[in-house]
């Protein structure tokens, strides 16, 4: 405790009297290649680059987030849909638990009609990422709600070297066109693309999946002063095929690729608007950024088919439409106490989300009645304060404080008594201790204090929910740059939370769990040994278990318990290609862990040729061995037609897509 009152508060007070400016130059980073000694403050964070990013054969726009160690992402459902979150023990559903931002912009969703932090990357174009920055853990101030398994911020370029448009095509109907490119104008840039998609995939009823984004992006200065002002436009429409019953197979009453309701999926829209502006001088640097956008989903599920309503069935809309503005701003000042370099930010973070949702029975998409619906205020206000101090040339520290105040103002139409007002709140410690480098080795010890928030629906009913639960993390981890070429990180994690009460969107109702533990054990290696070869290698293992007397078990439903990912990236000359491999484990399906998911195995590559200085093609094979392994699996009571009225309890599935081949014409001008 005197470690953290001193380095958080001594160089605070220093700020109003120091002697002269700490010479404390930026270290840029653009990828795993890069050394992240004396940049990373612990073992689990890091860097991924667009090279990187640009050979990854990707079947998702979400999978971009794979390039983060040990995470898996899937889908349960249609193309137009957030994807399924997999990391450091959790099932993170649709985003709770992982925070993600795209140029600042928080992407997660509260007290969405789907699930809590909802976040749908759907509106992202792969191509104008320049890096994705990401964080485990919860360890740095301004980390707060949905960071406890930990973070990602992708980051836009402000220009292209070179104009692009880039056409697609490839196995069941797929189709992708990109157009991008940049301009001068005096001395800023402005960065424009258009995407347009369309994909029907591999399902009997097709997915009919058409999307469209549009980027205009200004900006002029550099890291330390610049200015940049952002506008994107996504709308997509989808239909989806849901998991389906086992057993619906095993009687031949549907194919793999079938579906139990054919009038399932959804629409989406999202448009904003950001702007972030940057000073720095000798002393230190300013941000501030500010954001609003709007949001709109319409989402039609089967899960349980004639369990509720054995007549019209058990379909489900599920509507969100919000307003979302926000601001971020930050000073920090760079000083010397004493001889030791300190660099200490105050920040602020606003949020408020103006939502309208509901929850409603339909029948192919046809309104039967009302279940809930609701109008939502939501803001959060979130100061901190952090403290960076070398305190030797091989031992430095980071220290921080944050705080998070929420206002919640629940109003229900359906049930008036599920209306109320909440003004909670916590403080939260963080501090991360670094030692090194020895011998190009950094060891590290982090842990921190953070906040799971429940969605406000469920925290202002009669018999409410907790509104924002404790959650603690620590890990020790170690990164190493001592064998020529290699990158290698080991950390040993170690979170719990206190509750994991969430609000069941399907259901309109909450659902409570006790408090869990996740502990686990991360390997990450970027193996550069010539300049044309890249080898990479992650293997995560983890465990969660409720710490409570749970009458049904104490296995957390659905955690991930072991991912194993491998790459080899290579280019040469005209030449260039990537295969890469994905082992997701088995894990608990129920919480007497009587009923478990099987193992899954996914290989894609990607091959390109440069024709030229301006033409490139390339072919992507995604599932190359054609794999027969399922995307996501449950466990839950449904029920077919003819069934008991209890339901069956079985196994739900939702398959992976089968071999896909993709072809990629590319013209740069």
């Amino acid at each position: 405790m005197p470690l953290l009152v001193s380095a958080l508060f001594f160089p605070a007070l220093n700020l109003w009297a120091q002697d002269q400016p700490a010479d404390l130059p930026p270290i840029v980073v653009y990828g795993r290649a890069d050394s992240l000694l004396r940049a990373a403050d612990s073992a689990s964070e890091g860097v991924v680059g667009q090279e990187q990013l640009a050979q990854r054969p990707l079947a998702r726009t979400g999978e971009m987030l794979e390039t983060v160690p040990g995470m898996v992402i899937t889908q349960h459902s249609g193309p137009g849909k957030a994807n399924q979150y997999f990391l450091r023990g959790f099932n993170l559903d649709h985003g709770t638990d992982f925070a993600t931002s795209v140029d600042g912009v928080p992407v997660n969703l509260p007290t969405h009609a789907h699930g809590q932090g909802y976040s749908d990357l759907n509106f992202l174009i792969p191509e104008l990422v320049e890096t994705l920055k990401f964080r485990k853990g919860s360890y740095r101030a301004d980390q707060g709600d949905f960071s406890a398994a930990g973070s990602a911020d992708l980051e836009y370029m402000d220009s292209l070297p070179r104009a692009m448009l880039k056409a697609e095509g490839g196995s069941f109907g797929y189709g992708r066109a990109l157009y991008a490119g940049s301009s001068s104008l005096g001395a800023a840039h402005v960065l424009y693309a258009l995407e347009l998609m369309r994909d029907d995939g591999p399902w009997t009823r097709p997915d009919d999946n058409d999307k469209a984004n549009a980027v205009l992006r200004y900006s002029r200065g550099d890291d330390e002063n610049g200015l940049s002002v952002e506008a994107m436009g996504y709308k997509g429409k989808w239909n989806s095929t849901d998991q389906v019953a086992q057993r619906a197979l095993d009687e031949g009453l549907i194919g793999r690729f079938g579906s139990l309701d054919e009038s399932d999926g959804g629409d989406s829209q999202r448009y904003s608007l950001s702007g972030r502006w940057r000073a720095g001088d000798e002393r230190g640097k300013t941000m501030i950024s500010a954001y609003a956008f709007y949001y709109d989903l319409h989402l039609w599920s089967d899960f349980t088919y004639f369990l509720s309503d054995p007549v019209h069935g058990d379909q489900i809309e599920q509507q969100d439409r919000r307003f979302v503005s926000g601001l971020k701003a930050s000073r920090e000042w760079d000083a010397d106490w004493s001889g030791r370099k300190t660099a200490s930010t105050l920040g602020l973070q606003v949020r408020d989300d103006e939502i309208s949702n509901g929850l409603f029975q339909t029948q192919d998409r046809r309104v039967l009645s009302v279940t809930t619906r609701d109008r939502v205020g939501e803001t959060s206000v979130s100061p901190y304060l952090e403290n960076r101090v070398e305190w030797s040339e091989a031992f430095r520290s980071v220290a921080g404080l944050r705080g998070d105040v929420y206002r919640m103002n629940v109003r229900s139409a359906v049930a008036p008594q599920n209306s109320g007002d909440l003004t909670p709140g916590l403080f939260s410690p963080k501090l991360s201790l670094i030692f090194g480098p020895w011998a190009r080795t950094e060891f590290y010890l982090n842990g921190g204090y953070s906040l799971h928030s429940n969605d406000a629906r469920g925290a202002t009913t009669p018999s409410p929910v907790t509104p924002l639960v404790r959650t603690v993390g620590g890990e020790v981890g170690a990164r190493t740059l001592l064998v020529p070429g290699l990158q290698s990180t080991v950390s040993l994690w170690v979170l719990k939370i206190g509750s994991e009460l969430v609000w069941d969107a399907d259901s309109g109702t909450t659902q409570p769990s006790g408090p869990s533990r996740r502990y686990g054990v991360e390997w990450a290696n970027y193996y550069t040994p010539v300049k044309w070869l890249t080898l990479d290698a992650d293997a995560s293992l983890s465990r969660a278990r409720f710490i409570d007397a749970e009458p049904d078990g104490n296995y957390v439903p659905e955690a991930i318990e072991s991912v194993v990912a491998a790459g080899v990236a290579v280019r040469s000359g005209r030449f260039s290609g990537e295969l890469r491999e994905r082992y997701f484990g088995p894990r608990a399906l129920t919480q007497d862990d009587a009923v478990r998911s099987k193992a899954s195995s996914l290989v894609n590559a990607r091959l390109a040729v440069d024709l030229s200085a301006s033409w490139n093609v390339a072919l992507e094979v995604l599932n190359l061995l054609d794999s027969q392994a399922n995307d996501i699996e449950y466990y839950y009571a449904s029920r077919l037609p003819g069934e008991p009225a209890e339901g069956v309890s079985d196994l739900h599935m939702h398959p992976t897509d089968p071999r896909e081949f993709r072809a990629v014409l590319t013209r740069k001008f």
